[in-house]
């Protein structure tokens, strides 16, 4: 089956102070439909400068971006949107609107868009909060915003940079969860799932395969497919999951 992203030596250098820094270097891989792919590399190898790259907000140096088939030539909220460490939500703007933001841009009707709210509302057990503001609510509850207005738009891929990393350890472990629900949930179009992550338990706790990235100039130095059923657990001593995890460890620690 063809992929719904493939991604062929790609490279990128930046300009800094004059001086040419390159930060990724032909970083290839695909990820088929319905998958949900971490990728984990050392902090600040160009994890998050590849998830820009794939979601058209930056351009590569070189190498080839495609996504069924057709060169990613710029941002599209029908193909991916993203979800961020802060929460980027509008203090002005209450849940509802916080959501229905992204398809007015997009011009779809105002019918449309309130049912396509109260839909995500609902997925993502934010119902009885519509109508508060961003700063009656917690940490956890303004990411489930974030994640509702990324899917509200109802992209074919949801891109993720590190969602939980500003959460306390209880909120991340429950939202983890409930991340793995939706992108199971026949409810919502959206079942291709791309994270970056620095915790290498949660990218096994949540992936079907981890990408693992080297140190910069980052390029790919596994693909570990992680074929432990659902549902998992992070706490148990599971000797599949230590495995895979101090596989994954070593490679970037020996790397």
């Amino acid at each position: 089956m063809a992929p719904i992203l493939s991604i062929k030596n790609l490279s990128k250098t930046f300009l800094q102070n004059g001086t040419k820094v390159k930060v990724l270097n032909n970083v290839t891989f695909d990820v088929q439909e319905h998958e949900f792919i971490c990728i984990v590399g050392q902090s600040g190898c160009g994890k998050s400068t590849l998830l820009r790259i794939i979601a058209g907000l930056e351009k590569p140096s070189s190498g080839e971006m495609l996504f069924k088939g057709s060169p990613i030539d710029g941002p599209d909220p029908k193909r991916a949107t993203m979800i961020f460490q802060t929460f980027a939500l509008f203090p002005w703007l209450n849940v509802r609107e916080n959501i229905e933001l992204g398809l007015e841009v997009l011009g779809i009707p105002k019918i449309r868009r309130h049912a396509l709210v109260s839909h995500y509302l609902k997925i993502t057990d934010l119902e009885k909060f519509e109508h508060s503001y961003p700063s009656e609510l917690s940490g956890g509850m303004k990411q489930r915003v974030g994640i509702a207005r990324a899917l509200a738009v109802e992209p074919e891929m949801l891109l993720m940079d590190e969602p939980f990393s500003a959460l306390d350890a209880l909120t991340a472990q429950i939202l983890r969860q409930d991340v793995l629900d939706i992108w199971k949930d026949t409810r919502t179009p959206t079942n291709t799932f791309l994270m970056i992550t620095h915790l290498i338990s949660e990218a096994v706790f949540m992936a079907d395969r981890v990408i693992v990235l080297s140190k910069r100039p980052a390029k790919v130095i596994g693909d570990i497919p992680i074929d432990i059923p659902h549902p998992r657990s992070e706490h148990e001593r599971d000797p599949a999951f230590y495995e895979i995890s101090d596989r994954i460890k070593n490679l970037i620690m020996t790397e």
